[in-house]
């Protein structure tokens, strides 16, 4: 389904984009999203396809809101019969629609009897009565602890693709693309880039991208000139005087200031005679992150800091206790440089 919506109050934003299969929309707080999401629904006056013009009541959306907006006082099947139509089978469409969700044995309780991810269901539920085209969910994990996030994201996915449904959530935690059949990040109130996760989160459009999408080692840089058009020289402006070798990048002018991303997967501890083209640093190791199987490294090198990812036995080497002293290595052909903003 294709979305194309453009809202002037009470925020000026642009948004053009495709809802393929479960799409998460990512960007910050105050881009605009939720207004986004409400426009659809026909709950703030825009412009824009599909539903454009139609009454709220008219459209083909089910829409889950942040905090799921379920009634305190009503049972979760009456929850869900809110959005039927009033009629002799309404408590057992409602019932036929909790199961589908794995609730039923949940019908009689109330949404303060139910824990967070049952609730997520039942709002689900209740969106589906409408046979809506599209779903809408706005921040669908933010009443969801980290334990049980991605088994109810999982679930919720999983129903949509059961029922053919296309559903857009927007978010600002990066985690949240991972999960996604397509991932649309705005930035500046428009979208900025859209596309499966893989090539999204692979290929960043610009630094800002990047970091909606939790990269972190993402820096500032100069770039100071090249080599018989072979190599890039890169300057790391928290890393003075620094110069780091990179492939010939020939739209990158000298002296043009940038910004740059290395995956902290690229990472290299150094080892053996280096080479010319090799890029070393030392560094200190500040801080470690067990996280499972995989571990992170923060390295403080001088005012800038590198994050390392590597697997969690080699960081249980002595070389990479806190405190540590090590000589790494940024591999050049791993780094991404774009134009800094306003630059020329």
């Amino acid at each position: 389904m294709h979305i194309d919506y453009r809202l002037e109050r009470p925020l000026a934003l642009h948004a053009c984009f495709d809802v393929e299969g479960f799409t998460v929309l990512l960007g910050q707080s105050g881009e605009g999203k939720t207004l986004l999401l409400r426009a659809i629904a026909g709950l703030l006056p825009a412009q824009g396809e599909p539903f454009g013009g139609l009454p709220p009541q008219d459209r083909a959306v089910g829409y889950l809101p942040q905090g799921y907006a379920l009634f305190p006082h009503l049972r979760a099947w009456e929850n869900v019969a809110f959005s039927l139509p009033r009629n002799a089978q309404r408590r057992q469409q409602a019932q036929d629609l909790l199961a589908r969700v794995h609730l039923t044995k949940e019908a009689d309780r109330y949404p303060g009897m139910l824990s967070g991810g049952q609730q997520q269901r039942v709002a689900l539920a209740r969106a589906l009565a409408r046979r809506p085209q599209l779903l809408l969910l706005d921040e669908p994990t933010s009443a969801l602890d980290a334990s049980t996030r991605d088994e109810v994201m999982a679930e919720l996915i999983a129903e949509v693709h059961a029922s053919g449904l296309p559903a857009l959530a927007v978010s600002h935690d990066p985690h949240m693309a991972a999960l996604a059949d397509r991932v649309v990040v705005m930035s500046g109130h428009s979208i900025a880039q859209q596309g499966t996760p893989d090539r999204v989160l692979e290929n960043p459009a610009n630094a800002a991208v990047a970091r909606l999408l939790g990269h972190r080692n993402v820096f500032q840089g100069k770039i100071i000139g090249h080599l018989d058009e072979a190599v890039t020289l890169l300057q790391w402006s928290a890393v003075e005087p620094l110069t780091l070798r990179l492939p010939y990048h020939p739209r990158l002018a000298p002296g043009q200031d940038v910004e740059w991303m290395l995956a902290p997967g690229a990472l290299r501890m150094s080892g053996g005679k280096p080479s010319a083209d090799t890029n070393l640093i030392q560094a200190q190791v500040e801080l470690r992150l067990n996280l499972g199987e995989l571990g992170q490294l923060a390295l403080r090198c001088r005012a800038g800091r590198l994050w390392w990812t590597a697997s969690a036995q080699a960081l249980r080497l002595p070389h990479c206790a806190l405190g540590s002293e090590l000589e790494v290595e940024l591999p050049g052909e791993a780094i991404t440089c774009w134009p800094a903003p306003g630059a020329a």
